[in-house]
């Protein structure tokens, strides 16, 4: 028994640790890496089942070591599904955020990067746009004093600090492209930023949209908010 609960336990826990990897690497498809959470819940559920059984009908078998790993097997491959279930209930299920839901930034040079991506390049409509003004009411339009120049700078370096991969700067569109891949499943979310100057206030919008996957988990407001965030940073050094 002991050996079979330390076995379903481990199993549990590499059905969730695992897909993240098998999927970014190319080895599995989305679907198969998302079934394998699934499953690992079960897994996770049985183990801690055979383990009571265990401690209640063979007592003698148990030691702290082998229980206190299976107990922490289980609960990982348990906790992290249903962590993220909730965070996609909590959230809209959406996938492209705007600080200007009127008028979206537009992908220009990260649009031939995504040709064979499920979600398209063009932003996903005023459905999304409901959706984002009831989850993300602050996401709006930014106001700066700076020069055009000074913000594409600092937008380009918040970028590098954060690890992005810098697509593309278009100084006359005032334009800032770039990718951030994530590091478990290696989704790749594309980010522009635009920048507008209107004489005495240059205004600053920013898009972030995941290539794949209908909801983001709140992923794309998050990394808007931390660019924000960087940029401002790197404004006031």
């Amino acid at each position: 028994m002991k050996i079979l609960v330390s076995l379903v336990s481990l199993i549990a826990f590499l059905l969730v640790v695992l897909p993240g990897p098998l999927y970014k690497f190319g080895i599995v498809e989305l679907g198969t890496a998302f079934t394998g959470f699934r499953f690992g819940v079960y897994a996770g559920g049985a183990a801690l089942v055979l383990l009571l059984i265990q401690i209640i009908f063979m007592r003698k078998t148990v030691t702290f070591g082998s229980a206190a790993i299976a107990v922490v097997f289980s609960a990982v491959a348990i906790a992290m599904p249903l962590n993220m279930m909730n965070t996609a209930k909590s959230v809209p299920p959406i996938h492209d955020i705007s600080t200007d839901l009127v008028n979206p930034p537009q992908f220009v040079a990260i649009a031939p990067l995504r040709v064979d991506a499920p979600n398209p390049v063009a932003y996903a409509g005023e459905e999304t746009a409901i959706e984002q003004r009831k989850a993300y009411p602050e996401l709006a339009t930014l106001s700066f004093a700076q020069s055009k120049t000074d913000l594409l700078e600092a937008t380009e370096q918040a970028v590098k600090n954060l690890g992005w991969e810098l697509v593309n700067t278009d100084t006359s569109l005032g334009l800032v492209e770039a990718t951030d891949t994530t590091t478990w499943f290696g989704f790749k979310d594309d980010v522009v930023v635009r920048i507008n100057d209107e004489g005495s206030e240059r205004f600053v919008d920013i898009r972030s949209k995941s290539r794949v996957g209908r909801s983001d988990l709140g992923k794309n407001a998050e990394r808007i908010h931390t660019l924000i965030n960087e940029i401002n940073t790197e404004l006031t050094k």
